[in-house]
């Protein structure tokens, strides 16, 4: 469900999207329903998993360890010593893409 998230640009609306569908399944998995009112935090307890808003820190870290270890002269890297500060922002409103 999160292959790739260490490269998401994620928001509060995704994060949100994501931890909603867990606890759907978690639900499922203890044959739970909405109905029976039973709290996230007992669920997971019962199942043993870990928020998946930490999974995705964790990947998200995980990822930058990697980027941090490569050689400076790697494209990736040379992103870090650019300057935006010198670029304006257009006026209007944004173009359709």
């Amino acid at each position: 469900m999160i292959y790739g998230a260490e490269c998401w640009p994620a928001k509060k609306k995704h994060t949100n999207k994501i931890n909603v569908a867990e606890m759907r399944m978690l639900r499922w998995m203890c044959g739970y329903t909405r109905k029976d009112r039973m709290r996230n935090e007992y669920i997971r307890k019962k199942v043993g998993v870990a928020p998946i808003e930490d999974k995705l820190r964790e990947s998200r870290l995980r990822w930058f360890g990697h980027l941090n270890r490569r050689p400076i002269e790697a494209p990736i890297r040379k992103i870090e010593l650019l300057n935006f500060a010198h670029v304006q922002k257009g006026r209007g409103r944004p173009k359709k893409t």
